[in-house]
């Protein structure tokens, strides 16, 4: 039994044996077409013809992912940190929505079993999980926080400014009612979306404008820039083994041990290094 568990683990958490890709592309398929089913449910004319088999279709693939959700709980050494990890509860909340919809009966809670079955698209975040790609921006992005935090800091900051000096500026005549209905205006223009819902009338208030709208072009690449540059520093890895201690994932190609835990990574051969290998 402690073999198959083994096995288990390997299918289910690596994808780099034969039987993990597939695990994998399995499970890839069911998340794009559990979500397609919810892209399709919400549309009035296929719901009412075929609500019946979508609804069927989508417990099946509810029952898969509860028996997923249960299985990598099982293979675990230590099964909370699994339980409340990012990965833990996106895997919950792909389950919990059809079972919540039970609960929510009755005609007043139709809005709140509508909006509860909705929550089922959130399975689209299980797919970063199975790509090297999205675990790698991922963790760009993480590295990146607290410049990206300055730069929201700072558009925030500019956007404020701008607001406010175009409600002195044009004033409730020309539309700008309030400070927040400028500084909505100065979103919108700073990020060359321009709804033309409000605009200035001055000459001025065009001049500003044209100022923002210049450095909205030059503020909406540095997000890419910041997140760019950290990807170009990290290195390359195509270790796919996660750790069945303290589920650790960022492990270099030639390592043998957990570099947070010291556990073996490979389970295979657990029952063949020394209980004190790991800290050596």
């Amino acid at each position: 039994m402690k073999i198959n568990k083994k096995k288990l683990y390997e299918i289910i958490f690596e994808a780099d044996t034969r039987e993990g890709k597939i695990f994998d592309v399995i499970l890839i398929a069911l998340i794009l077409f559990s979500v397609f089913l919810v892209l399709l449910d919400s549309i009035a004319s296929v719901r009412e013809k075929y609500g019946f088999v979508i609804h069927l279709i989508e417990w099946f693939i509810t029952g898969i992912f509860l028996l997923e959700y249960i299985l990598r709980i099982y293979v675990l050494d230590r099964p909370v940190k699994y339980i409340l990890s990012f990965y833990g509860i996106i895997d919950l909340m792909a389950i919990l929505p059809n079972f919540l919809g039970l609960i929510f009966v009755g005609g007043q809670s139709l809005m709140i079993v509508r909006a509860v079955r909705l929550l089922r698209v959130f399975r689209i975040f299980k797919l970063s999980r199975y790509t090297s790609a999205g675990r790698t921006l991922a963790r760009a992005i993480y590295r990146s926080r607290e410049k990206i935090f300055m730069f929201i800091a700072v558009v925030l900051t500019l956007v404020m400014i701008f607001g406010t000096i175009m409600y002195l500026v044009e004033g409730e005549k020309n539309g700008f009612t309030s400070i927040p209905v400028s500084i909505y205006w100065a979103v919108v223009t700073l990020t060359t979306v321009g709804y033309g819902d409000i605009s200035p009338v001055t000459g001025f208030g065009q001049f500003l404008a044209s100022i923002v709208m210049i450095l909205g072009y030059a503020i909406i690449a540095v997000p890419t820039g910041i997140v760019t540059s950290e990807m170009m520093r990290m290195p390359a890895r195509d270790n796919t083994q996660v750790c069945h201690s303290c589920m650790f994932d960022r492990h270099d190609d030639d390592a043998l041990f957990c570099k947070r835990c010291g556990a073996c990574l490979d389970t295979r051969k657990d029952d063949d290094v020394p209980e004190d290998a790991g800290n050596k």
